[in-house]
């Protein structure tokens, strides 16, 4: 298993995966007084959370289904990207996507977090690209069924 190294600095649970093999896990909002977050607008919400990961990984944030679909919030920047030398607390950027004022709470469950590793990579500039069927086609390129 991987180690990750976490401060905990909100009244809120401890990160914790909800069933055993989850990918993610929910991140709660770390506020003192509720936000009254109007159509439209942004909002930079506070989690209290700190982490430490290795090198190699990083912190992916999405939005939470149910939150979107019946509440219209989501995140700014989906996913976002957490690299693993940022020591800052874990801050979700938040949008309402309805046409009437959403409130977020402090505790709610706002976005969820996985923790994924990836591959650094050697640049090679190069004059061409091997051909592959596909070739340039995209956007639509394979039409609708």
């Amino acid at each position: 298993k991987l180690s990750v190294k976490y401060i905990n600095k909100s009244t809120n649970v401890d990160p914790k995966f909800a069933y055993e093999g989850d990918s993610g896990f929910d991140l709660r909002a770390d506020i003192e007084s509720e936000i009254v977050l109007d159509p439209f607008k942004r909002v930079l919400v506070p989690t209290g959370l700190y982490f430490e990961l290795e090198k190699g990984t990083e912190i992916q944030v999405r939005p939470r289904s149910g939150l979107a679909i019946k509440k219209g919030l989501t995140i700014v920047n989906t996913p976002g990207t957490i690299d693993a030398d940022y020591r800052g607390e874990l801050m979700i950027p938040m949008i309402n996507l309805s046409n009437e004022a959403q409130i977020i709470e402090d505790g709610d469950r706002i976005a969820q977090m996985i923790i994924a590793k990836y591959e650094s990579i050697a640049w090679e500039l190069s004059e061409t690209l091997d051909d592959t069927t596909r070739g340039t086609g995209g956007f639509g390129h394979t039409g609708k069924n």
